[in-house]
């Protein structure tokens, strides 16, 4: 079922142990297709190292027969980024076996945790220690730290914590060579040369694989309020950030933006998922307040900033959660928004940025161009206000044809990203270029910017063997 040479074969498997090499068309089919159905590839072998050690083993031996190696995680990516492509030459090698939390540091607030522990999973980790990882995103159930890393992925607490680059302080990866490179180290300060760890962080495993990481932990919060907000649209949302903002933003932990149509589509079409207000409004913003510091002042800050936005006339409707089941009840109406459009139908994501004051232009320009572009589509734009990305999601018209919609894709998204340009944003804010948006890479990243990528890949990677056909488009 495999179309490696015997000796190569015989090699994985040795370096691998039992069980680390799946050559089944059955066993490696979950890991050929990506999340969103879209992109479906073939591969030589399924390899799932449960080691630094074995992962560089089979890393080396793809090096010496020239085979290509595609890094896989979670298998969560918006972009087709850990997909391999059609030819079956490829080697995904997955990281899921290599999943221990390592040590947890209370006095530095750091972790060591392995590529295959999944976000959630490094989150209660973080917890059960007293402390707290602060990134997190709709996918940390399954998504793993390797690709969390590869993807420099952003999330809901951006706004005040940061990508996961912000994040990490050391860092171990395999090279294309088989090396293993260590810069494990756990120091804030450390000005010897470059700073290695951060070629791999967004690099979508094209110059390496992601082994092991060192993250930055925070006090867990001991106060934190959470309020579901109505507002008219886009431009209230941003006033009410700003208005929290004024107020005291070293308190603002996640400000989330949803669309009435997008939130509707939730209500609809996921099960347990209830809209708290009186009636349905245009918009919506989910914001939530944390401090390390127990007591009432978080709430009284929540409460004289909403009675101002209600006078104001920004928001027409509130509630604040009274218990963590509440607040967690809030949460799911935020994350259920990508599942909810992918049970509607097709739909076309386009995760872009722009300058915080663009982002009502931005919604209402994109969406008058996409409702003329086809008539009748379902704009869902939601997402993370707060640090400028919104994923503006589009939605295949009722009752129409799913495949046809899908085969405009490049026009919708050509569509947004056109005008995110001229408003001065980017086309990609967290999930990446992976296969889907090379096309775009030489107007938006060329010349210069697209050139130097090009002589690090070719200095790291000078086969090419790592991830090929993701981030650069093809010569």
């Amino acid at each position: 079922m495999t179309s490696l040479p015997p000796a190569l074969l015989a090699a994985l498997e040795k370096a691998l142990g039992p069980g680390g090499l799946l050559t089944d068309a059955s066993d490696m089919a979950p890991f050929l297709t990506d999340w969103r159905s879209l992109f479906h590839g073939k591969a030589c072998a399924v390899a799932r190292p449960a080691s630094t050690e074995a992962c560089a083993e089979a890393v080396r031996l793809c090096a010496e027969h020239n085979v290509p190696v595609v890094p896989q995680g979670g298998n969560t990516s918006m972009v087709g980024g850990a997909t391999p492509d059609e030819t079956g030459h490829a080697l995904v090698i997955v990281t899921s076996r290599m999943n221990r939390v390592r040590e947890i540091d209370p006095i530095d607030n750091t972790m060591v945790v392995e590529a295959g522990v999944t976000l959630k999973a490094a989150q209660d980790a973080a917890t059960a220690a007293g402390l707290m990882l602060p990134l997190s995103i709709s996918s940390e159930g399954s998504a793993e730290i390797g690709g969390v890393l590869a993807t420099n992925a952003g999330g809901n607490n951006t706004v005040r914590y940061g990508n996961a680059r912000e994040l990490v302080l050391g860092l171990e990866a395999v090279l294309p060579d088989g090396q293993v490179l260590d810069v494990m180290r756990r120091l804030r300060k450390d000005n010897t040369g470059y700073a290695l760890r951060q070629l791999f962080i967004g690099s979508e495993g094209t110059l390496g694989l992601i082994t092991t990481a060192i993250l930055q932990l925070q006090p867990k919060p001991k106060s934190v309020e959470a309020a579901l907000c109505a507002v008219t649209d886009a431009k209230g949302a941003l006033a009410l950030f700003s208005a929290f903002r004024n107020t005291e933003p070293s308190a603002i932990q996640a400000f989330e933006f949803m669309s009435g149509l997008s939130m509707n589509l939730v209500n609809t079409l996921i099960p347990d998922a209830s809209l708290p207000l009186s009636e349905p409004a245009p918009a919506y913003v989910l914001v939530e307040l944390a401090s390390p510091r127990e007591g009432g002042a978080l709430r009284d800050l929540m409460e004289e900033v909403l009675g101002n936005a209600f006078e104001e006339g920004l928001v027409s409707d509130a509630v604040l959660a009274e218990s963590e089941t509440q607040r967690l009840a809030f949460w799911k109406l935020r994350e259920e928004h990508a599942e909810a459009q992918k049970r509607a139908g097709a739909s076309v994501k386009n995760d872009v940025s722009v300058p915080l004051s663009a982002i009502p232009t931005f919604i209402d320009r994109a969406t008058a161009a996409c409702e003329t572009l086809i008539p009748g589509i379902r704009v869902a734009p939601f997402g993370h206000i707060g640090d400028g990305n919104i994923h503006f999601n589009l939605v295949q018209p009722e009752g129409a044809d799913g495949k046809a919609f899908l085969a405009r894709d490049h026009e919708m998204m050509d569509t947004v990203a056109n005008i995110v340009k001229e408003l001065g944003g980017s086309f990609s804010a967290e999930h990446g270029v992976g296969q889907l948006k090379t096309y775009m890479m030489p107007a938006w990243r060329g010349g210069a910017e697209l050139d130097m990528m090009r002589r690090i890949k070719g200095a790291v990677d000078p086969e090419g063997i790592m991830n090929p056909g993701k981030i650069f488009p093809a010569a």
